[in-house]
């Protein structure tokens, strides 16, 4: 046990893979909970909890749920981002999968619109607010444990793990939802779509279990021995730090628009708008999830060597240049293509960028200030991005008679504003995250994008 919870120095292979392993299990609950209700809400929810609409504008009220979750994230990120620059990064990442776990499984209880009627959409609602809170505070937490226990030279390589929850999160919920699908479409919507949040339970256990064990990155120690902590984190951040947080915003947005294009509004485009059986899509992200748990790991190795700015304009440039290509795919209906073009936007593109944007937005900030603002970053960065992608597309094939152009015409253009805020970002690759960590002056990230 006092081996598992020691102090991990630098350079201490064994001891940094123990922590990047434990904030890997973590984020692969939270993003398996996170991607099994988005896929849920495209199949299954329109009929459980919205059954008066029409399929389409079910759907779309579905994806408002959806959506519920996003606009929560800030609070979790703020909360949390907080909490962690104040009182550690462990504790955190301790609550935020309890709330994330406890909500999942909850849903999986729910009782339907015809059982209590509009009570059953305002608790789903409610629940979605809090896995929007869990994982706002998780995210942050997990990539800097691995950010500031690595080494400076394989910061990208370790940061990448916590990152690798997201292609293994949506292999094990798509993984899941196909399984349950083949018990036919009527066991599916009547109780089988319950089964997977039901199972999110023992995937918490094992996490806690880990997480449990492992201990605070020496750069938050050295800042509670100087009593160097920052009071109101936010507040700094704002203060010292606006011009890099607001690039940073404007890089998060391609990232979060084509992920949730090509996972979540991806099965109702298939099923609603082409015709064909949800297990199209289906199996078009599980093989996008496999490709893109290497193009993660690949994409976070080259940002330790050319740095991260060049590898997250790769993914936005493949974002950009495939959003029409992609949609031409689709349309035409062959399962193949179809996985093809999943394949090129969701593993190419957007993983590509994932790979590296962990450990960007942490290098951005001093260790006073780190789990505010990289969280800050990430969860407001998403509102107007991820969290309203597949509701604009729903509209936007309703408004334009099913036609899939506008969807890529806004798939490009959100690739477009995070290729110009990374070109004003500063490159942070090289930097001593430890130089000035004791200093209440103005930190080095702002100094550089000033």
């Amino acid at each position: 046990m006092k081996r598992a919870t020691a102090t991990v120095e630098p350079g201490n292979e064994a001891s940094i893979r123990q922590i990047a392993s434990a904030s890997l299990i973590g984020s692969v609950v939270e993003w398996y909970d996170f991607f099994l209700y988005g896929t849920m809400a495209a199949l299954v929810f329109n009929a459980e909890f919205f059954p008066k609409f029409d399929p389409l504008t079910g759907t779309l009220a579905a994806f408002t749920t959806f959506a519920a979750g996003f606009i929560t994230r800030p609070i979790g990120g703020i909360v949390f981002g907080h909490l962690g620059d104040r009182l550690g990064r462990k504790p955190m990442l301790v609550v935020t999968m309890m709330i994330m776990g406890v909500s999942t499984f909850a849903m999986g209880l729910l009782p339907s619109y015809d059982s209590i009627g509009v009570a059953a959409p305002l608790l789903l609602v409610l629940l979605r607010m809090f896995q929007g809170i869990g994982l706002g505070g998780e995210w942050g937490g997990a990539v800097l444990l691995c950010v500031e226990h690595a080494p400076q030279e394989r910061r990208g390589w370790y940061s990448s793990w916590p990152q690798l929850g997201v292609p293994i999160g949506l292999l094990l919920s798509t993984g899941a939802v196909k399984a349950i699908s083949l018990l036919g479409d009527d066991a599916l919507v009547s109780w089988a779509w319950r089964v997977p949040f039901l199972a999110s339970i023992v995937l918490v256990a094992i996490g806690l279990f880990i997480r449990l064990r492992i201990a605070e990155p020496p750069a938050f120690k050295e800042l509670v021995e100087h009593d160097a902590r920052s009071r109101v984190p936010l507040l700094e951040i704002v203060r010292r730090h606006p011009k890099v947080t607001l690039l940073a915003m404007g890089a998060r947005i391609s990232e979060s628009v084509t992920f949730n294009v090509y996972n979540a509004f991806l099965v109702t485009y298939v099923v609603t708008v082409l015709s064909l059986k949800n297990t199209v899509a289906l199996n078009a992200l599980l093989v996008a999830a496999v490709i893109g748990f290497f193009v993660i790991l690949a994409a976070a190795r080259v940002s330790d060597r050319i740095g991260r700015r060049p590898v997250f304009m790769a993914g936005a440039a493949v974002a950009a240049v495939s959003a029409f290509p992609v949609f031409a795919l689709f349309d035409t209906k062959n399962a193949a293509l179809i996985t093809l073009g999943v394949v090129i936007g969701w593993a190419f593109g957007a993983c590509t960028m994932f790979g590296a944007e962990g450990v960007l937005f942490a290098e951005l900030y001093p260790t006073r200030v780190r789990y505010s603002g990289m969280s800050t970053v990430y969860q407001l960065g998403v509102l107007p991005s991820g969290a309203i992608a597949p509701i604009i597309c729903t509209l936007l094939i309703q408004k334009y008679d099913n036609a899939s152009w506008p969807v890529a015409t806004y798939v490009l253009a959100m690739a477009l504003i995070t290729l110009v805020s990374l070109v004003f970002l500063p490159e942070t690759f090289r930097r001593d995250l430890r130089a000035h960590e004791t200093s209440t002056t103005a930190p080095a990230a702002e100094k550089v994008s000033a």
